[in-house]
């Protein structure tokens, strides 16, 4: 378990730096927010998600798939409240800015479903 947790924390911390400076290369304009604090918030949460299923995996594998699936929600309204002033407050975002919202979001999902699914898979 412990094994486990380590290699996701790694993945996620070389995703991040990889991504995080790739995307802030590549973009020219300026953002109405701060794109590394997005990268950093999908990074934590990935990460408690993950260690959450792990737990509760280890515990009731049989309501891992559940636990997984309430977590994704509490993820979303987490991200809704902390970047709410930043992000939520402007009438319309810029096509960049969307995009630099949602590449993150997608990048950090995806790495999620792959390690639960693995998880779960070995159970």
């Amino acid at each position: 378990m412990i094994k486990r947790i380590l290699i996701y924390a790694l993945i996620l911390i070389s995703v991040f730096f990889s991504t995080y400076f790739l995307h802030n290369f590549l973009i020219s304009e300026t953002l109405s927010f701060k794109l590394w604090q997005v990268y950093f918030f999908h990074v934590i949460a990935a990460f408690l998600v993950y260690i959450c299923v792990e737990v509760v995996a280890e515990n009731l594998p049989n309501q891992a798939g559940y636990a997984y699936l309430m977590l994704m929600f509490f993820k979303i309204g987490a991200f809704v409240l902390i970047f709410q002033e930043s992000v939520f407050a402007k009438d319309s975002l810029l096509q960049v800015e969307s995009v630099a919202l949602v590449v993150p979001l997608f990048l950090f999902l995806m790495l999620e479903a792959i390690a639960v699914a693995k998880l779960l898979n070995s159970k």
